[in-house]
């Protein structure tokens, strides 16, 4: 209670209605509807009547009611008018609070008590919340015609207020009168809410009328899977987030997974949104021609289609900011009422028997002033959190409707904007993944481009009235320093776009260090390529520096720039003002000091805004630049190939648009609708399927691909398309499916031929293709073969067979329902190879294309797939089959051949055709087929002895095979990121050991003398300002006329100030470079130590663990280390530290606060601990749905050509949705679960806030607390609310980022490989192996302990410079056998002896430093085909023309531009899968060691490149060991020793002529079924 206004104390016996003190208060005279209690008395009436008519409904009779319409979740069918109800009661609650306030207030007048002055106003509050109690549990049920007892309550209620409202104005009381004010409101607040159930009865017709109207919920509502609730709940679970207690608190005993959350609302889905977005973009090509450059077209599309929710996000923004300047203004006026006790308000007025006090003495109360503190505090928390749930909702609504546009632009891409570099996979990927980020994120920070100005304006304005011209000076300080803030954002983002730049250049060369590691060891390459990925992350870290340096100078601007304006104002504001002013008042000082931090909150925000702006404005450039990409497009005529018109014949002429040649436009504009359908202009040839005249093709805008293509493909039969490696074989196949960019030509594609039945008619418009390099989808063996396809268990069976997939199906963990990984990272090549094949083979198509399907298949596979697979399912089911493929001994079974030779067609036609119009060329095929035999006579022995040598126990110690096991290694990762147990310190722990001993004391002991220091600051404010009242009010006592006497000396008090103003700005300074430099060191030694072990980890780390997890230890758990952590790490420790010293200093201010603290820590307790289990389960759910989202996308890119050969476009368009969907409505479920949390964090604070004040000022009434102890609580106790809720979200944001240095340490601490040996490299002698001779001695080998052996027992003895041929069935130990040279397995018994040297004795580099061999996979590197041959640049320029000679490559390099230096792009895409080989061949001959393996290194090349090689080997490396694991049997039969191995043992080891005459030998067989 104010002071000046003291009432008279008043015993209890005195209590009564209308009081005991003035008998007037019971006359009725003049009527009792003038008599003021009686007035208030008839206000009880329509709340009495409420109460007890919805009690027995409420609480008795309610569960007897049925429901007509049952919806799940507690939500329901709002009835009309759902919103403006729920608005209205909320004023009307906050008008009766005000009424109650006002009662209180003016019965402090009284001699008595007078309850009729509140006690009506508390039951009309009681009644006001039972009757939205009654609404919503009617609306729950939807039977309305309950209603009528809120429309007769309604109707009283207006009518009791009413007379009330109109018997006051009579009296003369008026709107100098508060409560006249009042009543007014709530006669219009009821008046209100009687047409609101008016309005009800006039839309639903539920009573009065005869047919009421019937309605249904929304169809979200009737769908069980809808989870998300937030757009059908009542606005009061809207504002706090109701909806979601059970779903936070559930969170806690089970874990949050996709079918927790269920499915997005149907507003909320991507494809919804795409066709806002699609309509959008189809009125801005309407309204006129979009131009050729820019982006605006785009923004104005965005704006129309986004707009309006974004206008609503901005309405709430700028209702918080307003009420938020309500903190301030009654901080000052509570702590100026309470260091005064004379006030100016007017006394109170006495009519009708009743006090009536003015709105001046009602806001002079402190305690109403808290109280509305609290209100606005509850008010403005809520308003903000709605603009951030619009913003953030609208926000990832426009993020999947973009990326549903860019996946639609993506079907329709030319491959040749990939194959070219045009346009990468990681291009697009970032364009989904980090550019439509930026435009959500753009979305959200938007509303504050538009509040910040009004901030600003309206703080400096009331900073004016508080403290005049210095308030100007201080906002001048601020202004001035804001552009500061604006180049170190700027320069930060400079910094982190290089720092990205170094990043992706360090990622691009760890990725193929860890692709190529097998290569890498065995070549003792893996510390060069270590040393060049250090070197970049040197250069990362130079940039980290940067970007550390800056964001130092951000985080210190931010904290020091509100100390330096509070200096510079007190500083001014003492020097301007007389030593005789005592205007520094408590109220002035804090009232100020807080509108700075509301001043300086907008301008902190400035420089991120404009950041993501300019981000924002790049994004779309770059969106405007893809979707104006080149794009395939079909001539469509009149008739479309539809089932309808399977007899019509179909000719269809592809073309490719550059969309940068003219205006951008969405060609796709309909989502459903089918892409590419061949149009019908009749066929000239019934008998030809395909047909190509006078066609010119190209990837670029330069020399054409192919030249002069005229060719057919007859229907129903077998096509062969032969050529050397790089003639356009493939390029011939893409062609013809309109994935090339043509010159001139035409393409004509036929129907069947119309003496086929219709029964046989299939889908003409799919082709089955099987590509070179085979695309797999990340998903079980079964969906990549059936592709969408409907299962026919018969025609599976078959083609498994066909393919002789059933072996490797059963070595897989779960047969056919294993998910093979990324790319099939789990299978071996060949497996790969013949699911792609047995996937062509299974869909029922007209046409199959297959792309060389036997380079990666040994020749029984080979066979068996071309004689049961091609000849005989294919042309059993009359399919028209074209064959890409280098072994020509299956020539004789074409039915038409089309030989390619540098980009033409050299001839076609049937073999004798051939042989007559080509017979040199003949000559040559025959040469190379005279070692078929009779398919007739092999082809049983080949399927009977494939059968019985075929172990499936033994399967696991084949190299290739141990690749199996990393799906147990996948469900046991899945496992670790499903752990929900709180992350362990321990981790924390680590990262600040890593940081040194030096580092983390400066940072601990800076961060806590920072904030004493803060604390000290404040606390001087108080005192100072408090001793300036003190002056003035003994000044004021004395009486003083001599200035001399009444002068109070500032000086000692603001050289103090600033002294520890300037400390507080320097320790700012100190903490924020020790934050940075932390992360920093932490940052360069874990990524250090990472790379480290990496690379020397033995080969079974890389088997057993994808290669996508260690990956992202380098890129996202490495990036966040960067990044990330130490900015957590800052706000965390500054805003728990803020928070403490808040608690502290008013415990210190208020000790009466720690009773009520107790209740408020435990709810924050809670609170935080089911948030954090909620926050982190939704984080990685939001991750790991991120991860399939952008798998898709990359798939989808890779695998374009056969998705559109198949027609797939619309499966996968779906599929793309449903990935969105599940990552937007994780990303929906995360936004809406912080402001769950932030929601009550925030109104703790708020209780925090009211509990502060009244403590306070209860104090300082009657215990004599000093005004300015006061302003300092209250200072604080709002900085509270502001940073409770950052503390639990940083500390949930710590605890999921600690996990990447868990996942990083526990990498670290991986066993490496033993690289040391008995001898050192300067023991080993030079020259060392000189002759090449190989002893192995009872020789057994393991892929690790824990394994059964792979080698049993082996003895062997290799001579120098001897040719040795090693064979066998998969899953022999052949690879194993090579291996164990290199000591890349386990030797865990005998030995290997080389030129006299026990191997194990050696260090591994100087070991394999000094062999050659050449893998079945092979591997290029990003860089010059220079560092590609010989990384160690030890070999000169001939020699390196030489290899490239012996391999076959000169002519190729040098027609490249730059030759020797050429550019080998990511993977050595730029060269076919033949040259790749050839290359690796090369590489081999440069090292020119003693000793050469060649492990199945042919399997990718022409059999003639590979004849001419077998030669090249046996010249160029006649006097050394050559050691040949064969794919191809008839490659070793020129060794001069051949090893058959089976069970890891080996069974016959002889000359090959010995083996050969031998009938019943092994070998024998091999080459018998090689024939």
């Amino acid at each position: 209670m104010m002071r000046g206004y003291r009432p008279t104390p008043v015993s209890n016996s005195t209590l009564s209605f209308c009081g005991s003190d003035n008998s007037s208060a019971y006359k009725v005279d003049n009527g009792l509807l003038n008599n003021g209690c009686f007035l208030d008395a008839l206000g009880v009436v329509p709340h009495v009547f409420l109460l007890f008519s919805t009690f027995p409904i409420l609480f008795i009779g309610w569960g007897s009611q049925s429901s007509k319409v049952h919806i799940h979740h507690s939500t329901w069918l709002h009835f009309p008018g759902h919103n403006f109800r729920w608005l209205l009661t909320t004023v009307l609650l906050f008008v009766l609070v005000c009424e109650i306030a006002e009662g209180i207030v003016s019965d402090g007048f009284n001699q008595s008590r007078h309850l009729h002055l509140y006690m009506p106003a508390g039951l009309a509050i009681l009644a006001a919340i039972t009757s939205i109690v009654y609404y919503h549990n009617i609306e729950t049920s939807n039977f309305p015609k309950l209603l009528i007892a809120l429309l007769i309550y309604w109707t009283l209620a207006f009518i009791t207020k009413t007379i009330k409202f109109v018997k006051y104005d009579d009296h003369g009381i008026g709107l100098r009168q508060l409560r006249f004010c009042i009543t007014g409101l709530l006669a219009l607040l009821y008046g209100l809410l009687l047409g609101v159930e008016v309005n009800v009865i006039m839309q639903r017709r539920y009573m009065w009328f005869q047919y009421p109207t019937e309605v249904k919920p929304p169809d979200d509502l009737q769908d069980l899977g809808v989870r998300f609730l937030q757009p059908f709940v009542n606005l009061l679970s809207k504002s706090t987030y109701w909806w979601m207690n059970t779903f936070i608190t559930s969170a806690h005993k089970r874990p949050i997974n996709l079918k927790t959350i269920g499915k997005l609302p149907i507003s909320m889905r991507a494809l919804t949104n795409y066709q806002r977005l699609r309509k959008a973009f189809d009125a801005q090509i309407e309204n006129g021609p979009v131009p050729l450059k820019g982006s605006r077209w785009i923004w104005r599309a965005l704006r129309q289609a986004f707009g309006r929710p974004l206008v609503l996000s901005i309405t709430f923004r700028f209702m918080a900011d307003l009420l938020g300047f309500a903190g301030p203004l009654c901080i000052s006026g509570i702590v100026h009422h309470i260091s005064s006790d004379n006030h100016t308000a007017l006394p109170p007025v006495k009519l009708l028997g009743v006090h009536f006090i003015s709105s001046e003495a009602f806001l002079a109360n402190a305690y109403v002033l808290a109280v509305l503190l609290f209100l606005a505090l509850l008010l403005q928390r809520t308003f903000l959190q709605a603009s951030y749930y619009v913003a953030i909702e609208t926000g990832i609504k426009l993020r999947g409707a973009i990326q549903t546009k860019i996946y639609n632009k993506i079907m329709r891409l030319c491959t040749s904007n990939m194959s070219m570099g045009d346009m990468t996979t990681a291009q697009i990927c970032s364009l989904v993944a980090r550019d439509t980020n930026h435009l959500m994120w753009f979305f959200f920070l938007c509303p504050n481009l538009w509040a910040m100005p009004v901030q600003i304006v309206i703080g400096v304005l009331l900073l004016y009235y508080l403290l005049g011209v210095s308030a100007l000076i201080g906002a001048t300080v601020i202004a001035v320093l804001a552009p500061l803030q604006y180049f170190v954002a700027t320069r930060l983002s400079r910094a982190q776009k290089s720092t990205l730049e170094y990043t992706s250049e360090r990622l691009k060369k760890t990725n193929e260090l860890l692709r190529g590691i097998k290569l890498l060891k065995l070549y003792a390459w893996e510390h060069i390529f270590r040393s060049s990925v250090e070197e970049t992350r040197r250069q990362e870290l130079r940039n980290l520096r940067t970007f550390a340096l800056y964001t130092s100078l951000s985080i210190f601007m931010n904290a020091a720039i509100p100390i330096a304006a509070v200096l510079t104002i007190f500083v001014v504001h003492v020097h301007l003002h007389s030593a005789t002013d005592f205007n520094l008042s408590p109220a002035v000082a804090f009232g100020s000091l807080s509108l700075f931090h509301i001043l300086v909150t907008p301008l902190f925000l400035l420089s991120s805004v404009l950041h993501s702006t300019v981000k924002a404005l790049v994004s779309v450039q770059k969106l405007s630049e893809f979707l104006g990409g080149t794009e395939l497009e079909f001539n469509r005529d009149s008739i479309i190939q539809t089932p309808a018109n399977n007899n019509g014949n179909i000719k269809s002429v592809a073309k490719l648009v550059n969309r940068k040649n003219k205006a951008k436009q969405d060609v796709n504009r309909n989502f459903e609708q089918q892409d590419q359908e061949l149009t019908a202009l009749g066929a000239q040839d019934e008998d030809v399927c395909i047909k190509i005249v006078n066609g010119y093709f190209t990837w670029t805008q330069g020399c054409p691909t192919l030249t002069n293509i005229d060719i057919k493909v007859p229907f129903g039969q077998l096509t062969m398309i032969v050529g050397q490696v790089g003639c356009g074989k493939s390029s011939l196949l893409l062609a013809a499916l309109g994935e090339m960019q043509k010159i001139s030509g035409n393409i004509t594609w036929n129907s069947l031929r119309k003496s086929d039945s219709e029964e046989n008619m299939r889908n003409r418009g799919s082709v089955a293709y099987a590509s070179q390099r085979p695309w797999l989808l990340n998903a079980t063996v079964e969906e990549n073969i059936l592709f969408d396809m409907a299962p026919n268990e018969k025609r599976y069976k078959e083609v498994i067979e066909v393919c002789q997939l059933q072996p490797d199906i059963d070595t897989l963990p779960q047969g056919d329902q294993t998910v093979i990984g990324e790319k099939g990272i789990i299978l071996s090549g060949g497996q790969r190879q013949r699911i792609s094949v047995a996937r062509a083979l299974y869909q029922q198509t007209n046409v199959v294309f297959l792309d060389d399907p036997f380079s990666a298949l040994d020749i029984h596979l080979s066979d068996h797939l071309m004689h049961e697979g091609i000849l005989k399912f294919l042309r059993m089911e009359k399919r028209t089959v074209v064959l890409v493929t280098h072994k020509l001994q299956y020539l004789p079974h074409a039915d038409w051949i089309i030989a390619m030779r540098d980009g033409t067609v050299q001839t076609q036609g049937t073999l004798k055709d051939i042989q007559c119009a080509e017979p040199e060329l003949f000559g040559q095929w025959r040469t190379l087929m005279n070692r078929q035999d009779k398919e007739n006579s092999t082809e049983l022995k080949r399927k009977s002895f494939r059968r019985a040598m075929y172990s499936r126990d033994t399967l696991a110690t084949e190299d290739e095979d141990e690749d199996s096991s990393i799906t147990t290694d996948e469900d046991s990762l899945r496992a670790e990121l499903r752990h929900r147990t709180t992350i362990p310190w321990s981790s924390f722990a680590t990262y600040l050991r890593t940081a040194g001993l030096l580092l983390l004391p400066l940072l601990i002991l800076s961060q806590l003398t920072k904030h004493s220091l803060m604390v000290a600051i404040d606390f001087w404010l108080a005192h100072w300002t408090s001793h300036v009242i003190a002056a003035q009010i003994e000044s004021a006592e004395r009486n003083c006329t001599i200035t001399k006497d009444c002068e109070f000396s500032h000086s000692s008090y603001l050289q103090v100030f600033c002294v520890l103003c300037t400390l507080g700005i320097v320790l700012c300074l100190v903490t924020s470079l020790a934050v940075e430099w932390t992360g920093l060191r932490v940052a360069k030694e874990l990524h250090c130590s990472l790379l480290r072990i990496i690379v020397l980890a033995p080969m079974r780390l890389f088997e057993t663990t994808p290669l996508g997890n260690i990956l992202n230890r380098f890129s996202t758990d490495t990036n966040t280390i960067d990044q990330h952590i130490p900015v957590t790490l800052e706000c965390l420790s500054r805003s728990t530290l803020l928070c403490v010293s808040a608690v502290g200093v008013i415990s210190y201010v208020t000790p009466l606060f720690l009773i009520a603290l107790l209740p408020l820590a435990i709810a924050c307790y809670f609170i935080q601990k089911y948030f954090r289990v909620a926050s982190r389960d939704l984080q990685q759910l939001e991750d790991s749905t991120e991860m399939p989202l952008l798998l898709h996308y990359s798939q989808t890119i890779e695998g374009l050509t056969t998705i559109r050969a198949f027609r797939h476009e619309q499966r996968f368009k779906k599929k793309l949705l449903e990935h969105t969907d599940a990552n937007n409505i994780s990303s929906l479920f995360l936004m809406a679960a912080n402001r769950w949390l932030e929601v009550r964090m925030e109104y703790i604070g708020a209780f925090v806030v009211l509990i502060a004040a009244v403590a306070s000022i209860t104090n300082a009434l009657y215990s004599q607390l000093s005004a300015g102890l006061v302003g300092l609580g209250l200072t604080y106790a709002l900085m509270v609310s502001n940073y409770l809720n950052w503390i639990v979200r940083n500390l949930a944001d710590m605890e999921v980022q600690l996990g990447c240095v868990k996942r990083v340490s526990s990498l670290i601490h991986t066993q490496p490989e033993n690289y040391d040996g008995l001898m050192t490299p300067a023991q080993v002698p030079a020259g060392w192996p000189k002759y090449g001779e190989i002893q192995i001695k009872n020789l057994s080998v393991r892929y690790d302990s824990s394994l059964k052996p792979v080698l049993r027992h082996v003895n062997a003895h290799i001579k120098p410079g001897q040719k040795v041929g090693i064979c066998g069935r998969t899953g022999s130990g052949k690879s194993s056998f090579s291996l164990a040279l290199f000591r890349m397995v386990d030797t865990f018994e005998g030995q290997i002896v080389i030129d006299g040297i026990d191997i194990a004795k050696l260090p591994l580099q100087t070991l394999r430093s000094k062999f050659s061999i050449i893998l079945q996979d092979p591997i290029l590197f990003s860089g010059t085909i220079r560092f590609n041959l010989d990384p160690e640049r030890k070999a000169t320029d001939q020699m390196l023309w030489e290899a490239l000679e012996i391999a076959q490559l000169m002519p190729v390099v040098k027609g490249l531009p730059g030759g020797l230096d050429a550019m080998v792009t990511e993977g050595g895409e730029n060269f076919s899968q033949g040259q790749r080989q050839l290359f690796s061949l090369a590489r081999a001959f440069v090292r020119k060691s003693s000793i050469l393996i060649m492990d199945e290194a042919t399997a990718s090349i022409d059999m003639a490149t590979e004849s001419i090689l077998q030669k090249v080997v046996m010249t160029a490396f006649a006097d050394r060991t050559v050691v040949t694991i064969a794919h191809r049997v008839h490659t070793i039969l020129g060794s001069d020793v051949v090893i058959v191995m089976k069970h890891g043992a080996i069974l016959e080891y002889d000359e090959p002529d010995i083996l050969l005459e031998q009938k019943d030998s092994i070998f024998s067989a091999f080459v018998r079924a090689d024939k």
